[in-house]
């Protein structure tokens, strides 16, 4: 096989494939290779939210001391799975001296200006068929000491223009009547939404294919051709693709990918885990965080999908039973009814996660045809959209619509 494009995208996660769409509307003639299917990773099983409410990013002051608390505990909502790596050990250093005050604050209007974006690009995008909902999102909370940090993290999020409502126990009842006593309170962001992200994903994998966009699934990327700064050629394992752009969207593969164009990434997989269940007779009408576990409640259709905890293992796609038991145990301490509802997929998947908690989305320096669109970390789905517009606007040598000086991809050297 041999191909010619204008721009070839490699991998048909959320982002590539929301990458193709925006390029394909532009006129250009897309190719995406991915080495399993469309949508078949990180954007099949997550949780499917859609959260300005994440606008704090993952690397914040108090991080390291809650990571310390829980990193060696293998049942516990963040874990670190010991191993020589010295990539692994290079991403905590860095992590550790991204969790600071005045990184935190810079990073969290271009996350809100991201997440925003992205919410309303859903709004055009986003049907019934793929369960879209945007009725919030509820932080539910089981502790004192966990609402006052959900009111710290709040008042810090409104200090950004993102509202919220802090619910005592009836009224978060009224919203949920499945709560369990000894629930404190909880607090709800209205601005989130919620979606199935397999459907979701799918859904505009034919959208874009009907625009012309040429989809090639189990397609590997072997190596690179390159000519001076610019990248030519692409060797898969199903022969040569020709391309004048190249835009990378592996996630956690990103760093592999890249070592034979020179470029190393700082990202490390962070293995999450979700459950896919029926759903009981009258289910959460809105999506849930149940704070001290550490675990979402994501209405979709006619399931519920728990999903939580974060895992730093490599590119393991094992699944730990005592982590997926985590998340039963976590669910039932929160909600009534949710034992014996049959399970229809226990899922794994690994989110890309940067020492300073934000994506890498940009022109490296060393090529003046490559675009990286990597590191969303949990957050992936979210900014999807909004990433794959930038992406666009990008190869298109246009001026990004959002300032993008934080996210770029040398920023580490």
């Amino acid at each position: 096989m041999n191909v010619r494009a204008d721009v070839l995208v490699i991998g048909a996660g959320v982002v590539g494939v929301s990458a193709a769409h925006f390029l394909s509307a532009r006129g250009r003639k897309v190719t995406v290779v991915d080495q399993g299917a469309v949508g078949s990773c990180c954007s099949h099983g997550n949780a499917g939210l859609i959260v300005p409410s994440h606008s704090i990013p993952m690397a914040a002051p108090g991080m390291i001391a809650k990571g310390m608390k829980w990193m060696f505990s293998p049942d516990s909502p963040f874990y670190i799975k010991f191993r020589w790596s010295l990539e692994l050990f290079s991403w905590l250093l860095k992590f550790r001296g991204a969790c600071r005050e005045e990184t935190m604050r810079r990073a969290i209007p271009v996350l809100r200006e991201l997440h925003r974006a992205s919410a309303a690009l859903y709004r055009e995008l986003a049907g019934p068929a793929c369960s879209y909902g945007r009725r919030g999102l509820l932080l539910v909370y089981r502790s004192e000491e966990g609402l006052d940090e959900g009111r710290h993290e709040a008042r810090l999020l409104r200090e950004h223009g993102l509202a919220s409502e802090e619910l005592d126990v009836a009224a978060a009842r009224t919203r949920v009547p499945r709560l369990k006593e000894g629930v404190r309170g909880a607090i709800h962001f209205p601005e989130d939404a919620h979606l199935d992200p397999a459907l979701f994903v799918r859904d505009l994998a034919a959208k874009a294919a009907a625009q012309g966009v040429e989809f090639l699934p189990g397609t590997g990327v072997i190596d690179f051709e390159t000519s001076g700064r610019r990248v030519t050629a692409v060797r898969t394992s199903k022969g040569m693709i020709a391309a004048d752009e190249i835009v990378l969207a592996t996630g956690s593969w990103s760093p592999g990918v890249a070592r034979s164009l020179g470029l190393r990434i700082p990202i490390q997989p962070a293995k999450g885990y979700s459950i896919t269940m029926k759903s009981p007779t009258d289910p959460p009408a809105l999506p849930m965080l149940l704070m001290e576990a550490k675990v979402g409640v994501t209405p979709m259709g006619p399931n519920l999908r728990l999903a939580g905890t974060l895992e730093l293992a490599g590119l393991d796609l094992s699944i730990n039973e005592r982590r997926v038991e985590a998340i039963r145990r976590g669910t039932r301490e929160y909600l009534e009814g949710i034992e014996g509802l049959p399970e229809l997929e226990v899922w794994t998947g690994l989110r890309p996660c940067t020492p300073d908690g934000l994506p890498i989305l940009g022109r490296p320096a060393a090529y003046d045809n490559l675009v990286l669109a990597t590191g969303h970390a949990m957050v992936g789905l979210s900014l999807g959209p909004i990433t794959g517009k930038l992406v666009a606007e990008i190869v298109s040598r246009e001026t990004p619509s959002i300032d993008l000086a934080l996210l770029a991809p040398d920023r580490f050297s």
